[in-house]
């Protein structure tokens, strides 16, 4: 007879502590802080100011947010007839972000904001998405948003909108998917005719619109992708709109609803704290929106606001790498199970002193770090580039696929190595460990999924400037790669890039994604190398960082130049297998 057991072990609140110390070697090193503290643009972001910031939202998030984590994944948002009701909690934690002016940090002075570097704004989503990967997405969409008005708005929209963005106040959304239309954005149905008054009538239905609807704030705008009547064909004939979930009454306040409704929110395998809507505009036919720029602009003012995405979404890796990293070390630190193999002494140790768990766990570190430098020189290259720097505008074009795609993937390779870590507890859903892996799941997926990101890395980036971008980013790798394998890797991607800009495309594509690999590695493993050069202490801080570059100079970087098979591989071999036979 079966027997049933009452499982004991309560469940375990993952920890979480700020990464500080790290954050602010990356910042310092990748970014070059103090240099863009030195314009007029950046002066308020003084060493001072910084420390302050990242100090502050370190303690907001672990008191504020992370104890929501766990609710936000197992009860998660709810569907209702009112809309969407987000897990107990989450309303008055989301209004102490706005009253702490956390939404403040990047954007614009002009409208409220405080104007410092998107390099530090990254740093403290970084620091709310590894408290609470879901609940982040709220305030990151809202950022985007902002972007997109801050250089397409009209003045009066900017006026009516960006002082309740800029604080968090109101929150923002992007509608670009539709049924038929996911990353072919040129297949979107929806519609804007012209009202007679300046404004537009919306109709039509968005799918997978992160915080489409939800309860923590006054009033959500939507900035949507609509065809005008007798627009081109294609994405030349797409337009961007301003679409609120209330619009505005005399006094600048939210009025009468808009039309905008949740059909239904999405049952996913991750991210349960973020409600996943379909939204449909115009059921009555009374759903009213702006138009941002001008006529069939949406895709440029649309891409505005997705390189911001994308670069965040890459931070997201970051997020659950962190998360997964401090859980797992935390386990086994904890967690005692046999004898070390080969020691005298036979009495269990804890699971740390085990080589192959040390391996796992100095990987994590290791692949935490180095997508953490790739995202934050990225931010950096956005800072420099808004001070009118051509040549970070152009670097920044370079490294986004690599940010985005990169960055994820170790998201989720991290993420799955803290279940392996945990053992047969890292698949119990109670340690936690499984929800790290369950969220970082969609992250190559969504914003441009990243064989996507692999395609435009081969496919118009290695072409910017007749090939100049690329080299130049080839030139500082080779100016600064000192380890053996890393000068190898970094001639290697020369190489195969050179022949990639003049391939056939279907070779080019074949070989894109161990490509895009190959190029993250070479930049990571250069960026951590910097970070090694400007430790001075012996602490246990640099310790950990000095055996962290090493682990991924030594054992990451040659890995990444065995993919040079695969990435000088023609196309041939892929099409050698007909469709059909797929299914044999």
């Amino acid at each position: 007879m079966l027997r049933l057991y009452q499982r004991k072990t309560p469940e375990r609140n993952v920890p979480f502590t700020p990464p500080v110390a790290e954050q602010r070697l990356v910042l310092d090193t990748i970014v070059g802080l103090a240099d863009l503290a030195a314009s007029d643009r950046f002066a308020a972001a003084d060493a001072d100011t910084v420390d302050a910031v990242l100090e502050g939202v370190g303690q907001f998030a672990a008191g504020e947010w992370a104890p929501l984590a766990r609710v936000g994944d197992t009860v998660g948002a709810q569907w209702t007839a009112d809309g969407v009701v987000m897990p107990a909690g989450y309303a008055a934690a989301y209004h102490a972000y706005v009253e702490g002016g956390w939404g403040t940090i990047g954007a614009p002075a002009d409208w409220g904001g405080q104007g410092l570097p998107f390099a530090l704004q990254t740093a403290v989503l970084e620091t709310l998405g590894t408290a609470n990967m879901g609940f982040a997405l709220c305030p990151t969409l809202t950022v985007g948003a902002i972007e997109a008005l801050q250089h397409h708005g009209s003045p009066a929209q900017q006026a009516a909108y960006l002082p309740h963005l800029s604080t968090g106040e109101w929150t923002g959304t992007m509608n670009l998917t539709e049924p038929q239309a996911g990353s072919d954005v040129g297949a979107l149905r929806a519609t804007a005719t012209p009202r007679g008054d300046g404004t537009w009538s919306i109709k039509g239905t968005k799918i997978f619109i992160s915080f489409g609807d939800h309860d923590m704030a006054p009033n959500i705008v939507h900035l949507v992708l609509a065809r005008t009547p007798d627009a081109p064909a294609g994405t030349r004939g797409i337009s961007l709109f301003l679409v609120p979930k209330y619009r505005l009454d005399a006094n600048g306040a939210p009025g009468d609803f808009n039309d905008v409704r949740v059909v239904s929110i999405e049952h996913k395998m991750g991210l349960h704290a973020s409600p996943t809507c379909v939204l449909s505009f115009g059921d009555h036919d009374d759903c009213v929106g702006e138009l941002i720029g001008p006529e069939h602009g949406g895709m440029r003012a649309m891409f505005t606001m997705m390189n911001n995405a994308r670069l965040n979404v890459g931070l997201q890796g970051v997020q659950v790498a962190e998360g997964a990293t401090q859980a797992a070390i935390a386990y086994a630190l904890d967690r005692v199970q046999s004898a070390r193999a080969g020691g005298a002494d036979r009495a269990p140790v804890r699971i740390v002193e085990h080589p192959d768990v040390r391996r796992m766990l100095l990987r994590m570190k290791a692949q935490t770090q180095a997508a953490r430098a790739l995202v934050y020189y990225a931010a950096g290259q956005v800072d420099r580039a808004t001070l009118g720097d051509a040549a970070a505008k152009a670097r920044l074009e370079m490294v986004t696929p690599l940010a985005k795609a990169h960055a994820t993937d170790l998201g989720n390779e991290v993420a799955s190595l803290g279940i392996q870590v945990h053992g047969g507890m890292g698949y119990v859903e109670e340690t936690g460990a499984a929800q790290f892996f369950r969220d970082a799941r969609i992250t190559p997926i969504y914003e441009g999924t990243n064989g996507i990101q692999a395609a435009d890395l081969v496919g118009r980036k290695l072409g910017l400037d007749n090939g100049g971008a690329f080299a130049a980013l080839i030139d500082d790798l080779r100016r600064e790669a000192q380890a053996e394998d890393l000068v190898v890797l970094v001639g290697a991607c020369d190489a195969i890039g050179r022949r990639l800009a003049t391939a056939d495309a279907d070779d080019r594509l074949a070989a894109s994604y161990p490509f895009l690999t190959m190029m993250s590695v070479a930049l990571c493993g250069v960026l951590l190398e910097r970070e090694g050069r400007a430790l001075t202490g012996e602490g246990d801080f640099e310790t950990m960082k000095r055996a962290s570059i090493h682990f991924y100079l030594e054992q990451i970087v040659p890995e990444a130049l065995g993919l040079r098979a695969a990435a000088s591989a023609p196309a041939t071999s892929l099409y050698a297998l007909p469709a059909a036979a797929f299914a044999a």
